[in-house]
């Protein structure tokens, strides 16, 4: 795996593997404790939201749990951020959350995988890192996938399954996601 490649693959038997492997029962654990945590004890959730990611979140953040993560420490937020009840955060690739997003329930943010072939698809990981820009908002039951960009302002709608990037300022729906029209003045108002 090369820093700053956008998209890898990685034999799941090298030596590079095992730090990643060596993370998940720590990320499981500290998720299964957040998830124990009371949804109005938010300083808790935050606290524990810290150790899972190692990195302090803005007083802003909000979580409603049970969330779900593999790595924990792939994973950066930005400020007024809220994720919504039973979302899973697949982290090996990484994940980048802007500020002002809004994550609906059940949202999945998948960020790694495996070879469709099937010599390699037991002995090899793939992964890419997700990046939501500023102001997104994953509708309840959005899958993104693996070396996606959601772009600043857009709306993914519910259900929607995203493999390619999705420009800034747009409603996208569908499997796969494909931009559905602009977000338009009506919208705003």
């Amino acid at each position: 795996m090369e820093a700053g490649a956008r998209e890898w693959e990685l034999d799941v038997r090298a030596p590079e593997a095992r730090p990643i492997f060596a993370q998940v029962p720590r990320a499981v654990a500290q998720a299964e404790a957040l998830n124990r945590l009371p949804y109005a004890d938010q300083d808790a959730i935050r606290a524990a939201w810290a150790e899972l990611t190692n990195s302090e979140p803005d007083p802003t953040f909000r979580l409603i749990p049970p969330v779900y993560s593999d790595q924990g420490i792939n994973i950066r937020v930005g400020r007024d951020v809220f994720i919504n009840h039973n979302c899973t955060l697949n982290d090996i690739g990484g994940i980048t959350i802007g500020d002002e997003v809004f994550i609906g329930p059940r949202v999945s943010l998948i960020s790694s995988g495996h070879p469709i072939d099937p010599a390699r698809r037991r002995s090899h990981i793939t992964a890419g890192p997700i990046v939501i820009e500023r102001g997104v908002w994953l509708c309840a039951g959005a899958t993104v996938l693996q070396g996606v960009t959601v772009g600043e302002d857009t709306v993914v709608a519910a259900g929607a399954v995203v493999t390619s990037d999705v420009p800034a300022g747009v409603v996208a729906g569908g499997v796969p996601a494909k931009v559905l029209r602009p977000v338009a003045a009506d919208d705003r108002a």
